[in-house]
């Protein structure tokens, strides 16, 4: 497979199996309610297992790893990961032991990181500690040293933000060349698929009124702009978007934020996006809106309880990742814990 990428600088459901166990307890922290709609189609098929999940209507760096050409099979396997960097704590150490696990059993051909990649302030320089204690030390399976795709959430916007794009020249796994950007790929028979990048933060109300977030003054409409052409003008067979805020959520209306779904989701559903993979909620979750599927990596390190479900969604508050295999008819993914359980998998089909 081949890829390419490209900055700008300014700037059908699962069907399922309920797994075992109860939800646990514990409220959801307050939010911008919008005005939300419920998920429409049909669902992925999708299994899970777990004592805390719940589902689908259920009461030091080295070189970077290149795998040999003939590794290299028809599909496109990677593994998401967001909402992390904790010195190793809140079980982040073991959710980067089995991480690499589970990528050296795809064959993972990269990460993507969903932003939040240094609690609680960010990096303070290219020389700040964290790129070591939470970073380059913890995730340090072969199967990982890959290209990490990185994208920004509003705790790296309380640090210094010119420091995690510099530090792409200074690590050869760790990329982030803009704010916000695409990337393309192109799977063994010559599927075209192409990823969106971008930085949500500057979308969110809250932050206005908070200024340790340095987000104050960023122009929200360029970035809009931008993913309307880019989306409009590519050829690829599948446009998966990324970001670090969610549009929706299994938690409901209390998370959703109606700022990302009022600019965000006519694009989406115009320019035939199969998914959007964020993070910000801590915890793993995934529902579908109007053949949209809204998937939540968040559960990098600390976690968030879950409430119960809906049919036709799913949510677990365990520690995990996800991994994705992206073929060209069809894109799988699981969510894995930090025990190497497979909490939940999905597939989503090809829009024709």
């Amino acid at each position: 497979m081949t890829g390419t990428s490209s900055s700008a600088r300014t700037g059908t459901a699962p069907t399922g199996t309920a797994p075992t166990g109860t939800a646990p307890t514990g409220t959801a922290p307050t939010g911008t309610a919008p005005t939300g709609t419920a998920p429409t189609g049909t669902a992925p098929t999708g299994t899970s297992l777990s004592r805390r999940s719940l589902l689908l209507g259920a009461a030091p760096a080295i070189g970077l790893v290149t795998l040999p050409a003939q590794a290299r099979a028809p599909s496109l396997d990677f593994v998401v990961i967001g909402d992390w960097g904790r010195d190793g704590k809140s079980r982040q150490r073991e959710v980067a032991q089995q991480m690499g696990r589970s990528a050296a059993a795809i064959g993972s051909r990269f990460v993507i990181s969903v932003g939040d990649n240094f609690y609680e302030d960010g990096v303070t320089g290219v020389a700040d500690p964290q790129w070591q204690s939470s970073f380059e030390r913890i995730y340090t399976d072969p199967a990982l040293l890959t290209k990490w795709h990185v994208i920004l959430g509003n705790h790296d916007y309380q640090g210094n933000v010119e420091a995690q794009l510099a530090y792409s020249a200074t690590s050869p796994r760790w990329s982030l060349p803009a704010p916000y950007y695409s990337r393309t790929e192109t799977l063994a028979d010559g599927t075209p698929v192409e990823f969106f990048f971008l930085d949500t933060s500057r979308y969110i109300l809250e932050y206005l009124h908070r200024p340790k977030v340095r987000v104050q003054g960023q122009d929200k409409q360029v970035q809009i702009d931008w993913l309307e052409r880019a989306l409009a003008q590519s050829k690829a067979a599948w446009k998966i978007v990324v970001g670090h805020h969610q549009l929706y959520t299994v938690t409901g209306q209390d998370h959703d934020f109606k700022e990302m779904i009022g600019p965000f989701k006519p694009l989406l559903d115009r320019h035939g996006v199969r998914a959007y993979i964020n993070g910000h909620e801590h915890n793993l979750e995934h529902i579908v809106v109007d053949g949209v599927s809204y998937i939540t990596c968040g559960a990098g390190s600390a976690t968030s309880p879950v409430v119960t479900p809906p049919p036709g969604q799913f949510a677990s508050d365990h520690h995990g990742f996800m991994t994705m295999r992206l073929e060209a008819e069809a894109l799988g993914f699981s969510f894995i814990d930090d025990a190497g359980t497979t909490l939940y998998q999905a597939s989503i089909p090809r829009r024709t």
